[in-house]
């Protein structure tokens, strides 16, 4: 029942519960690397492989990811509304959070260079893949 609501609300899902079959995460990945992330139920910090694409962001136990890796779990992007820094949040360095209305998610990378770079692409995939905007709304400010 909570994979259902998860769904629903379109909050991290369980890989095996959701279909993500059509992203091909081990071919050219919008970023990759090593964050480390709160577990969902356990309140424990695991160090993690994490791949971007298409508005998912994957996790995997190692850095090793092809065709047959299976993902441990999948955050649809374009459902949260903000990325940002949250050392004060957390209190702990080179922290950010990934926030919606019904849940914040919390990460840690490896420098503040990492976290800035990880801060901008999950941004970046937000506003592309956001349901709230169509292509017919944006404006391009190159062409003005």
């Amino acid at each position: 029942m909570a994979n259902l609501w998860r769904a629903a609300v379109g909050l991290a899902t369980n890989p095996a519960t959701a279909d993500h079959d059509a992203i091909e995460f081990w071919s050219n990945p919008e970023r990759t690397g090593w964050l480390t992330k709160q577990g969902e139920y356990i309140k424990t910090w695991r160090r993690r492989w994490f791949v971007l694409k298409q508005g998912e962001l994957f996790w995997f136990k190692d850095s090793t990811v092809t065709r047959a890796s299976k993902p441990r779990g999948v955050i649809p992007v374009a459902s949260y509304l903000t990325v940002k820094g949250a050392e004060d949040a957390i209190n702990k360095p080179c922290a950010f959070e990934l926030s919606s209305r019904y849940e914040t998610m919390y990460f840690i990378a490896d420098s503040e260079k990492e976290k800035e770079d990880w801060i901008n692409s999950i941004g970046r995939s937000i506003v592309q893949h956001s349901r709230s905007v169509t292509d017919n709304e944006i404006v391009d400010y190159d062409k003005r």
